[in-house]
């Protein structure tokens, strides 16, 4: 297989604009693409204030910054991604809307790329088998904040080849983070089990055992974790919280799996977390309350 040089990276979002922030600070051309030009320049603005506070903690030099900004052009056509040696599918956590971008894709890739999916929990295989290169599909799973987080998990579905995987693995590699291997069952490994835990914290939250305060703070201070779940749940997003518990519900078919009735509800106020300003804290005002 081919050296991988150029990326694409679809969706501008916050997980899509840090994969364009690490592979572009890694040397590689980017591609990013979303269907909207202000996303793309929110993305654009929101990697160049990464970088800089990269700069202002001497992590890398303006120069290195001023590089990796010139590496990525952002595209909001899918022709823009024609000549990528990988693309990275970082679009929102919904089968049917990953299926639609696949079948644009492959109208236009080049035969050789490697279509690459940061889905958090849906089957490799399942979406492998959407595109005209099974063999040369694989889940390359970014954890966010993206260029802080170490880890990237890698998933081969079924019919992924050696090379692929190998390309997978180097490419990986470059970025600086470091690999574990899952097997492509739903969720993979850490919302395996990450997730029922922040469903478990919403249930505690439901029932009435602590408050948001209560929970966040026993978990901080009593497990010594960096954020508490709920607030965990508000920055990874509730709509994406929900998304995950159901592929877990759905596709193992246990009880223990299925989603609070309490992350149900505030999915469907809308309120979604830190994105919405709205969640199990409220972000409009100078400090975060809890709305419970």
């Amino acid at each position: 297989m081919a050296m991988i040089k150029k990326v694409g990276v679809i969706g501008s979002g916050q997980m899509g604009n840090g994969i364009a922030h690490v592979a572009a600070l890694a040397g590689f051309d980017v591609a990013l693409n979303d269907l909207s030009a202000d996303r793309l320049k929110s993305a654009l603005a929101t990697i160049n204030g990464n970088l800089s506070r990269q700069v202002a903690k001497k992590v890398i030099t303006e120069e290195v910054r001023n590089q990796a900004l010139g590496r990525i052009v952002p595209t909001d056509s899918i022709d823009g991604l024609a000549d990528c040696d990988l693309v990275i599918e970082s679009a929102v956590e919904k089968e049917e809307v990953k299926r639609k971008i696949f079948h644009d894709l492959c109208v236009v890739l080049k035969a050789d790329a490697v279509i690459a999916s940061n889905t958090s929990s849906i089957s490799i295989t399942r979406l492998a088998a959407t595109t005209d290169r099974p063999e040369r599909f694989i889940g390359i799973h970014f954890m966010n904040p993206v260029p802080l987080m170490e880890l990237v998990e890698l998933i081969r579905g079924i019919a992924t080849d050696d090379s692929t995987f190998e390309a997978a693995k180097e490419f990986v590699g470059r970025l600086g983070k470091q690999v574990a291997v899952s097997e492509d069952f739903p969720a993979f490994i850490v919302n395996r089990i990450l997730l029922p835990m922040i469903n478990e914290a919403i249930y505690t939250l439901y029932e009435g055992v602590g408050n948001v305060e209560a929970i966040d703070a026993a978990m901080k201070l009593g497990a010594h974790h960096p954020m508490g779940p709920l607030e965990l749940a508000d920055f990874i997003g509730l709509d994406t919280c929900l998304s995950i518990m159901q592929v877990l519900h759905e596709g193992l078919a246990d009880s223990k799996y299925r989603p609070c009735p309490l992350l149900v509800k505030y999915v469907e106020a809308g309120w979604l977390g830190r994105k919405t300003q709205r969640g199990f804290y409220d972000y409009r005002g100078p400090k975060p309350i809890p709305t419970r």
